[in-house]
């Protein structure tokens, strides 16, 4: 997989894009639940008050305030606010929200700095609380009794009406402390956080004193909360969509290079590379294993960085609501780190086997599509359909075990999601019924910890289809990686001009890549232009081999093949092959038209070179007698022609290119003796000066060559004219009076 990777470097800035997109949208993610807490928290149980800073507050009551601040505090506190009354210039201002001011002087809150604010909090609480025990204790005797002996003198003998705070005021500054450290003990066994929500009471009855519209200030705040909530989620569903169609691109754009790369590398492979990867190996290659490529870069774009933001963000956030529940999500994270330990070890072999089960599966279709003749002339239906079940059962099993261990992930996933939902309300309810914690903060804490679940279950799915694409990179990467055997020379050589065709073998010798032995061994002819040389010999002699050496399908491992004293390995293959016309033993056919295959061997052949080429090959009548003419469709592989038609016009196709040299790979075999004898008359003139290689199992075709060369077991046996080896070469007479009789010999 990693060494497919240059491939992404195209796409690196769409990559970048997405992964920025990405931090984007798993930060908007993340602060939902922040917002959400913040609805419960603020916006229900604190009525829309944010904090003990109250924005406006009676004089009387700032009075008060102060009573219980220290000198600092004191300059500090009322710098921040401004004095508004009948006279003020902000008073018409000020009566809008604040009705309350038409009655009686009230101080305004003009600081909005966050660092001035986050430092009135906790003071202005203290004092906010001190000044309402003070009015409750008033009301309670026993109480009262108490915080005067606190103080010096019985507060709860004060006639009615005594105005408590103007007493304190006349206190002496020692005993107003005493009183105030007092009442910040108790402050200290409530903590902070209890302390300004408790204030944050004091401060909506003090909105309600001044006439202040409560109801319309908790609604704005959680409608104003609400829709930054919308705005954040419609900037993650933004986010989430560009990086999906960034993933989508980078994807199907990768799988394209791949594709292209493979077709590419595929069409540069000689024999050896062929006889390496099958045929139904390398179609599986370029399409279930790129997919399978492209399905994981999604996956990877979208989830592998989306996912360690979430969770470590998601961690982050959540301590900062609750650090003592830490432990909680701990046991979340160590859990799913087993269960995907497990998912992994147990499901990786069987990822690994996968692709070679698609290959398997591919293999026997292919074979049962391309043989069914075959297969029905013998009656083997049964048993072909035993050799498909067998594989298909094979890759069914193990794609069923694989979908089974998926399923079961899921279920186990929730089963620890909901676990740990239990526990935070169960520990968090604790918390909360002891003021450590708010409702909102447990409900957010929670939303993360399910966060946090997910990212690892993303992780997970990740991590699991990452073995199988893994092992479709590494088959892909083995394409790509391999080198050719028939490479062009660094400094190639040209062809002497005028070209000739001349070519000769000298001491060629010969092994298939593994091979113990050679398969031709010390071969010497040599085929000139103008002249017909045929190769006759029996199956396996090595007649198909030689011809092949000539445009280097393959490369001879001693010796050397020359083309008008050039050695053939010396030049491009390019231009060695823009020399020859070659025609197969098994004739290849494209879809599409007559036209379109008899034009692949020169794309500027006009009709007329077409039709000639034809009438040589003797299929002009075939191409006459069809309605289309040369517009007739041809099926994939000539499926819809005969195997004589199909021959012909595979020899159409090579003389369009008029080439000096032209290889017959035993093309003649599927044509009748009297379209062979009109075939090998009309060749004879049109190629008059090209070099021909034939290669025949038929002897009444070889016998007008100027040279025949028999084969036998990979060596030459004997070379000659056909009278000269009906004397001298024992083999050739044999295959001859297997063939004909002496009068058809003579």
């Amino acid at each position: 997989m990693i060494r497919l990777t240059r491939y992404l470097k195209p796409y690196l800035a769409l990559i970048l894009l997405a992964i920025g997109l990405l931090f984007v949208q798993a930060n908007a993610d993340l602060a939902l639940p922040d917002y959400l807490s913040r609805i419960v928290n603020v916006g229900i149980q604190q009525g829309g008050v944010e904090n003990s800073v109250p924005v406006a507050i009676r004089a009387d009551q700032m009075d008060r305030l102060t009573l219980f601040l220290s000198p600092d505090e004191q300059s500090r506190v009322v710098a921040a606010y401004t004095r508004v009354d009948f006279n003020s210039p902000d008073y018409e201002e000020t009566l809008k929200t604040v009705p309350g001011v038409a009655d009686e002087p009230v101080y305004v809150l003009t600081s909005t700095d966050a660092d001035e604010i986050a430092w009135l909090n906790p003071v202005m609480a203290k004092a906010l609380l001190a000044v309402s025990g003070i009015e409750q204790a008033m009301a309670d005797p026993a109480k009262a009794a108490q915080m005067g002996a606190e103080a010096g003198f019985d507060l709860s003998e004060l006639p009615p009406g005594t105005d408590i705070f103007s007493m304190l005021a006349k206190l002496p500054s020692d005993q107003r402390e005493q009183l105030s450290l007092e009442l910040q003990g108790e402050f200290a066994a409530l903590g902070d956080q209890a302390v300004q929500q408790a204030a944050i009471q004091v401060v909506k009855s003090e909105y309600a004193a001044l006439g202040m519209d409560t109801d319309r200030l908790q609604s704005s705040y959680i409608l104003d909360t609400g829709l930054s909530m919308l705005l954040i989620t419609l900037l993650s569903v933004a986010a989430s969509i560009s990086v999906g169609f960034l993933a989508a691109r980078t994807a199907a754009g990768l799988a394209r290079d791949l594709r292209e790369a493979v077709f590419r590398k595929v069409e540069n492979f000689s024999g050896a590379e062929f006889d390496r990867f099958s045929t139904a190996s390398l179609i599986t290659r370029t399409t279930n294993d790129i997919t399978q490529i492209q399905m994981v870069v999604i996956m990877l774009i979208r989830l592998v960085f989306y996912a360690p933001l979430i969770g470590v963000g998601g961690i982050t956030r959540a301590m900062d609501k609750s650090a003592s529940m830490w432990w909680i999500i701990a046991i979340g994270v160590i859990l799913l780190l087993i269960l995907v330990v497990l998912l992994f070890a147990v499901t990786l072999p069987r990822f690994k086997s996968m692709q070679k089960l698609v290959d398997r599966l591919n293999l026997v279709m292919r074979e049962n599509l391309s043989g069914m003749m075959v297969i029905r002339a013998f009656n083997m239906q049964p048993f072909e359909h035993q050799r498909f079940d067998k594989a298909n059962q094979d890759l069914t099993g193990t794609t069923l075990f694989i979908n089974r261990v998926m399923t079961a992930m899921f279920p186990v996933m929730m089963l620890i999601m909901n676990g740990l939902s239990i526990l935070i309300i169960w520990v968090g309810a604790e918390q909360v019924a002891q003021a450590k914690m708010q409702v909102g903060d447990m409900m957010a804490f929670m939303q993360y910890a399910i966060q946090i679940v997910f990212s690892f279950l993303m992780m997970s799915m990740v991590f699991i289809l990452l073995p199988r694409a893994s092992v479709s990179g590494g088959r892909i990467a083995e394409v790509l990686d391999t080198e050719p055997s028939v490479r062009d020379p660094k400094t190639p050589r040209k062809f002497p001009q005028p070209f000739r065709g001349n070519i000769e073998f000298r001491d060629v010798s010969f092994r298939y890549p593994g091979a113990d032995e050679d398969v031709l061994c010390n071969i010497n002819f040599t085929a000139k232009p103008g002249q017909t040389t045929a190769f006759i010999g029996s199956t396996g002699s090595g007649k198909s081999t030689i011809i092949n050496l000539i445009p280097r399908f393959f490369d001879v491992t001693g010796g050397q093949v020359l083309i008008d004293g050039v050695d053939v390995r010396e030049v491009t293959q390019h231009e060695l092959r823009e020399k020859i016309g070659y025609i197969p033993q098994q004739s290849t056919l494209f879809s599409g038209t007559i036209e379109s295959n008899l034009s692949y061997a020169d794309d500027n052949a006009g009709q007329d070179d077409l039709l000639a080429a034809a009438r040589t090959a003797q299929v002009s009548e075939f191409i006459e007698s069809s309605p289309d003419g040369l517009a007739t469709e041809i099926a994939q592989g000539g499926a819809n022609v005969s195997g004589g038609q199909k021959q012909r016009l595979s020899i159409a196709r090579a003389l369009v290119k008029k080439a000096p040299i032209y290889l017959f790979d035993d093309s003649f075999s599927a044509l009748d003796f009297k379209t062979d004898a009109a075939l090998r008359t009309a060749l004879k003139e049109d190629t008059a000066d090209s070099a021909i290689l034939i290669i025949t199992q038929r002897v009444s075709t070889v016998m007008n060559a100027e040279q025949i060369v028999v084969l036998d077991e990979g060596k030459i046996v004997g070379t000659g004219t056909h009278p000269e080896l009906m004397k001298t070469c024992e083999t050739y007479r044999e295959i001859a009076m297997s063939q004909l009789s002496l009068e058809e010999l003579s």
